[in-house]
């Protein structure tokens, strides 16, 4: 169904070779810190970012949505992110993905949990974090 660790990784590391950067390894402890921060969002599948010690994407959908698709929708910010300048089109969102190929982070943990509402919250934990400005 997409869901799986790999599927998580795979997602992840695609984009990250793309960019050349080393591959991300999965990590039990950013899992398990992803479900417990999505269990709480079952009630209102709200976008609220845990302010916690990782870096952090999130991902809601009206419907069931896959692991991997949250992954690629984070991705597909690359089209708006400009490398030779380190910034981002005006009015556009590029942060998602560029914590997803920001090189110093090396271990990521998701979670996916169906909300009451038929929804879908998708959280991706990121250590060491990324999105430093300035790096």
């Amino acid at each position: 169904a997409q869901n799986s660790p790999q599927d998580y990784l795979t997602a992840h590391n695609i984009a990250r070779a793309a960019v050349n950067v080393e591959p991300l390894s999965w990590d039990e402890k950013l899992q398990a810190y992803a479900q417990d921060y999505a269990n709480q969002h079952m009630g209102d599948c709200n976008l609220v970012h845990s302010g916690g010690p990782y870096g952090e994407n999130l991902a809601m959908s009206t419907a069931d949505l896959s692991g991997t698709d949250a992954v690629n929708m984070w991705v597909a910010e690359k089209a708006d992110y400009n490398y030779d300048s380190n910034t981002c089109a005006d009015d556009k969102v590029c942060g998602h993905y560029t914590q997803v190929v920001w090189r110093n982070t090396a271990r990521v943990g998701c979670a996916k949990v169906r909300c009451n509402s038929g929804g879908t919250f998708i959280g991706c934990n990121y250590d060491p974090p990324g999105n430093y400005v300035g790096q």
